[in-house]
């Protein structure tokens, strides 16, 4: 069956494509106040007013490159919801999930995106919180959904699903991530580094919350 999409459409999404590509690309560069609707425009080859059209001002072509950025990320780290049988599946999952987590937040353009957000959030808080609710909470809500399934199956003693995804979550996140935010892209760990940061926090975390035969039940 042919495509019916009309070429007009289709000639707006390419374009719409275009600005978000070279959006993104200026705002990590030149920052959100070095970035001007001139710039956009040229790098993505269209008109000034076509940029305006689709996006309206800076600030909301500034939040969709927030959200698709993060939306994206997300998709990768948050792509199955494995059918869990036993522990030493449930600890081959949590590695897994906890390195794809790692090896995708910690990209160099996701970092920036990161930083440059944090910078404005004084003048901009809708931008940060974009950011948060798409990123952190989304993953927090997520595993607390996976989490929830596994205590209801007696593979996790977690009474507070929530509450173990937060631990589970800035187990794995905390320590490289506040060293690449702090001290820049140079002190992002290699990939075995982050493997095995991925496992030591996966085998902190069934220590406190792992349903081993005879372990007490935390309060």
């Amino acid at each position: 069956m042919a495509d019916a999409t009309p070429p007009s459409r289709t000639r707006s999404q390419e374009k719409r494509r275009a600005i978000l590509q070279a959006a993104q690309e200026v705002f990590l560069s030149q920052g959100y106040l070095g970035t001007n609707m001139d710039l956009v425009a040229s790098r993505s080859g269209v008109s000034k007013q076509t940029v305006y059209a689709h996006f309206g001002n800076k600030e909301a072509l500034f939040i969709e490159i927030v959200t698709s950025m993060t939306d994206a990320a997300g998709d990768r780290v948050h792509h199955d919801r494995p059918d869990l049988v036993d522990e030493a599946v449930l600890e081959i999952y949590l590695r897994d999930y906890a390195e794809r987590q790692l090896l995708t937040v910690m990209q160099p353009s996701l970092l920036q995106l990161r930083r440059l957000v944090i910078g404005e959030v004084a003048r901009f808080p809708d931008l940060a919180r974009v950011l948060y609710e798409r990123g952190p909470r989304r993953a927090i809500t997520q595993i607390a959904q996976t989490f929830d399934t596994l205590r209801e199956r007696g593979l996790l003693r977690a009474d507070d699903a929530e509450a173990a995804a937060e631990w589970f979550n800035w187990l794995v996140m905390a320590a490289p991530l506040n060293r690449a935010m702090m001290l820049g892209d140079a002190a992002v760990p290699g990939r075995d580094e982050l493997r095995r940061h991925a496992a030591e926090a996966v085998r902190i975390f069934l220590v406190a919350f792992g349903a081993a035969p005879g372990r007490p039940a935390l309060p």
